[in-house]
């Protein structure tokens, strides 16, 4: 009342309407709040850092010509190391005589089929770690008894070399795929579960707090809060699950070799040992070197980057 009376006493002062005097006091208002929102979107626009977008063809140049430099000077390097004779030609080949190999291998139509049979093992081996990891890491990160348990052990397992799974496996399973993807389990699993820890453990209690608030506990707290706020150190987890899966994969191929278990790379790789053909022993290592490089810049990487770029966390990639 004492407000609206000073307005129209102010109104009759100055000879205008009060009708009229309260609209120019709320334009005025509504001016001092737009002033202010450009105030802030200025500051803001201080703050942040502008950065262009390069055309896709000059960021896959850009992205491709450093690796491409190095693998030209290995190739250099190994050419030279033959040219050379560092060692008997029989015992290093040259790289064309191991992309004579590749060819034969295509050629005979079987190339294809020994890296499906790695990778359909690895990525089925993968998704059980994944599961298995997750509800793993899960439980130690939020159960201080269950840490103060097994947490330790899970950092030894992640240290302890897959190979030595392989002769309890064979003993356990036999020569047969459950072996292969035992190892391969024992490999990932403690890696996968380690990162979901880390990231658990490096998400701000404020997240938690405001999870507890509005109602997000139990399963809805985990999938919605804990799991999103852990999502960079779960995905490095995961990439190094995938790592220690694939070595644990050809350390199993490696020694499981039955002719009902179908021909991996690793199998692939130990016949060429059998045979003394370092040419075949290089190509089966150069397989798989490139498979295990492709699924992480073709799968991996580019979660990485979303999972960044949402999080303010990456600039420009």
């Amino acid at each position: 009342m004492a407000s609206t009376e000073t307005e129209a006493g102010s109104a009759a002062r100055t000879g205008d309407d009060p009708a009229t005097a309260g609209t120019t006091t709320a334009t005025d208002e509504a001016g001092a709040a737009s002033d202010l929102a450009g105030l802030e979107a200025g500051l803001d626009a201080l703050e942040s850092t502008v950065v262009a977008r390069q055309p896709w063809l000059r960021t896959a140049v850009a992205k491709a010509f450093p690796p491409v430099v190095a693998v030209l000077i290995v190739l250099a390097l190994w050419q030279l190391a033959y040219h050379f004779s560092l060692k008997p030609h029989y015992l290093l080949p040259s790289p064309v005589e191991v992309a004579r190999s590749l060819q034969q291998k295509w050629l005979e139509g079987t190339l294809l089929g020994f890296v499906w049979t790695s990778v359909s093992r690895g990525a089925l081996g993968f998704v059980a770690s994944v599961g298995l990891g997750t509800v793993l890491g899960l439980v130690v990160a939020r159960v201080r008894a269950v840490r103060a348990a097994i947490g330790p052990i899970l950092s030894g397992l992640q240290s302890l070399p897959s190979v030595a799974w392989v002769p309890a496996a064979i003993i356990w399973f036999g020569l047969s795929d459950a072996t292969i993807y035992a190892v391969v389990l024992l490999g990932a699993v403690p890696s996968i579960a380690n990162g979901l820890v880390a990231g658990v453990d490096q998400i701000s209690p404020l997240y938690l707090r405001a999870g507890r608030t509005i109602g997000a506990t139990g399963l809805a707290g985990v999938r919605h809060v804990l799991l999103p706020a852990a999502l960079p150190g779960y995905i490095a987890g995961l990439k190094q699950g995938w790592a220690f899966s694939w070595r644990s994969l050809m350390a199993a191929e490696l020694i499981v070799n039955a002719p009902d278990l179908g021909t991996g790379l690793g199998q692939l790789l130990e016949q060429g040992r059998e045979l003394q053909d370092m040419s075949w022993v290089l190509s089966a290592i150069l397989l798989i070197l490139i498979v295990g490089i492709g699924i992480e810049l073709l799968v991996f990487a580019p979660i990485e980057r979303r999972v960044l770029r949402s999080r303010g966390l990456l600039v420009k990639s």
